[in-house]
């Protein structure tokens, strides 16, 4: 059979064989990012939608055969987009005042994170992935972030409690109390930039759309220490207001 996992570490899907007789397993996408694989019906070709941090999505072409190699079969972008060098953000992980490993993107400016000023952003829905290694569901906000970093600020972009793609305790983290350990993970990961990266504590904003806006509001009036200022956008004021699946 054949299997996608994220065994490489969470940000990355890729794409492999499995022999049920023995279990083991040969990887057969190289690409680093996001591998979504379609199976031609005699199995002799993939079709791969793939993406990197800083490349959006493209259609390529895989034999399945020892030591083939991706033939990518499409262009997605304008010379235009491609004149900008998009930034690729650092993947990290720092641990929340429990101990439990939380993963970030993180975009630097140029000469390092020293005194400056950051925004960390926020994403929505609280259950989605953005700490990964391929192109965002929030590509308006990534191109916001490198515009940040073009004029000296600090991005964090947080995979709080409750987001997926890390397992079942960390995805049920925030039951029944939301606004609880997804926003501390925020603070901690403020505290965290302050003490190993150095920006300016003094400094920090915080913004992000539905989940996120609703995240905004709650740092905003619950780690007002923390947030020197906040963007709610589309904010969930109250969840009464919302809907059963929340």
């Amino acid at each position: 059979v054949y299997i996608t996992t994220n065994e490489i570490n969470s940000g990355e899907r890729q794409f492999y064989r499995l022999n049920l007789k023995n279990l083991k397993r040969k990887r057969l996408t190289n690409l680093t990012g996001n591998n979504e694989v379609a199976i031609s019906p005699n199995e002799k070709h993939f079709g791969i939608r793939y993406s990197f941090s800083n490349t959006p999505w493209e259609l390529y072409l895989l034999e399945n055969a020892s030591g083939a190699k991706e033939e990518r079969i499409t262009k997605s972008t304008t010379d235009e987009f491609d004149s900008y060098s998009w930034k690729i953000p650092e993947n990290i992980i720092f641990n929340a005042e429990d101990g439990v490993e939380v993963h970030a993107r993180l975009y630097q400016p140029e000469g390092g994170a020293i005194g400056k000023p950051m925004v960390v952003f926020v994403h929505g829905a609280g259950y989605l992935q953005n700490a990964h290694k391929w192109w965002s569901g929030y590509f308006r906000e990534y191109m916001f972030h490198n515009i940040l970093v073009d004029n000296g600020f600090v991005v964090l972009d947080v995979d709080y409690r409750a987001s997926k793609g890390y397992g079942r305790d960390f995805r049920t983290g925030i039951y029944r109390h939301m606004g609880g350990k997804d926003l501390s993970d925020q603070v901690d990961a403020v505290n965290f930039m302050v003490n190993k990266y150095g920006v300016d504590k003094e400094n920090v904003g915080v913004y992000g759309g539905s989940y996120g806006g609703f995240i905004t509001l709650m740092g905003m009036f619950n780690a007002p220490d923390t947030f020197k200022s906040g963007a709610g956008i589309r904010s969930v004021t109250d969840w009464a207001h919302y809907h059963h699946a929340y």
